[in-house]
């Protein structure tokens, strides 16, 4: 890939090993494991942590990790987990947990519907790691006869801990302009990951409100900088202008661009909305694959088997320009090779390729005016619920 300055090694920390985790009861297992584990401190923040069953067993395992002295911070998105009962909240508190909402809806006093806090991510002792798509509920999860969503996570031993973990605190203290870094210290750790297994990550995030775009910039810089391939597998899929621009000049270059979207979405507006883009995707060449197992959470590209890019990043305006979003960027060939393997096997095993042929044969005039309809009104609530917030200084 072409150099660029979001490319630059000054922004990544090698002494890192990874593991891509899929979603389901690998990953909850992994979670329990790493509670149990804990020896100082749990961060956890995330968008949606339902009351079901496993929002209990996550629940539970952090209620002993504090009963046995371990400091656990929890946050949630004020919006997406409205629901908790005062019971819920109260257990959580009373066991010794530090709870918290953001923005709780209609309460804060900035309103600001589309800002919504939709990181996920666990920290552990910082040094254990967790970034992901995958909200703590049972959509997420294997249950009897309900197969989770598809979806992925990044398990990271290291020193990019330490920042995340900074990140955890700012946002439990509403990103300060300053803030006292004796939060995150603890005991000299040490992050002697084997030469052979270190691997260069850094971490990218997304809040308009506060001048971050860095996400952004990095699916702009792989569209800039790919010369041979892009895969993105991406829920709620709707570029806005600046990355279809990219699009059509990579294509233009001759990059092949593969995009998987949700063939079913648990927001049937959302996807109105994808296939009103489907047009224009298919005329400027982008192979185009509906996702048919279940439904498609993920939000993962990778490109050119070098660098990839996972987490809680959707690529359209919401996540650009309204939610706060966290990501993680991995630059090494071994690993995105592997990754896009993965990517491969899901596109040939559980997809359907969407084609200009098979596209207006579905979609009847009437389909289209309703795609278009949703378009329209996605587009008009966004600017009405988003941009008459000023950004801060």
């Amino acid at each position: 890939m072409a150099s660029d300055k979001t490319m630059s090694t000054a922004d990544y920390t090698a002494n890192n090993q990874v593991k891509l985790i899929h979603g389901g009861k690998l990953y909850f297992d992994l979670i329990i494991q790493l509670i149990k584990k804990a020896k100082e401190s749990i961060h956890i923040q995330t968008y949606i942590f339902a009351e079901d069953e496993t929002g209990e067993m996550v629940s539970k395992a952090l209620k002993d990790a504090a009963k046995r002295g371990i400091e656990v911070h929890l946050i949630v998105d004020g919006y997406a987990s409205q629901d908790l009962s005062e019971h819920f909240i109260a257990q959580l508190k009373t066991s010794g947990i530090n709870f918290r909402l953001f923005e709780p809806f209609f309460k804060t006093n900035h309103f600001y519907f589309g800002r919504r806090l939709h990181h996920k991510v666990i920290v552990i002792d910082n040094y254990y790691v967790l970034v992901g798509g995958l909200n703590i509920a049972n959509h997420y999860n294997d249950l009897p006869k309900k197969p989770s969503w598809l979806d992925f996570a990044l398990f990271v031993e290291g020193e990019i801990a330490q920042q995340l973990s900074m990140l955890c605190w700012e946002t439990w203290y509403g990103f300060p302009t300053k803030i006292n870094k004796k939060l995150f210290e603890t005991t000299s750790i040490d992050y002697s990951i084997p030469k052979e297994k270190q691997i260069e990550i850094r971490m990218r995030r997304n809040d308009w409100v506060r001048r971050k775009n860095e996400i952004s910039a990095t699916y702009i810089n792989m569209l800039k900088s790919s010369q041979k391939e892009i895969i993105i597998l991406s829920s709620y899929f709707s570029p806005g202008k600046k990355i279809r621009l990219q699009i059509s000049k990579a294509i233009k270059r001759g990059v092949k661009i593969k995009v998987v979207v949700a063939g079913q979405s648990d927001i049937l507006i959302g996807k109105y909305v994808e296939r009103w883009l489907y047009d224009w995707l298919l005329r400027n060449g982008v192979e185009i694959y509906e996702y048919q197992k279940n439904i498609l959470h993920a939000k993962v590209a990778v490109c050119d088997d070098e660098l990839m890019t996972v987490g809680s990043y959707n690529i359209n305006d919401l996540s650009a320009y309204a939610s706060i979003e966290l990501n993680l960027d991995v630059k090494n060939t071994v690993f995105c090779k592997d990754v896009r393997k993965t990517l491969d096997e899901i596109i040939t095993n559980d997809c359907i390729k969407i084609t200009s042929e098979n596209y207006n044969k579905a979609n009847t005039i009437f389909k289209k005016l309703a795609n278009w309809s949703a378009y329209q009104f996605i587009r008009i609530a966004f600017y009405l619920f988003t941009f008459n917030f000023k950004q801060r200084n």
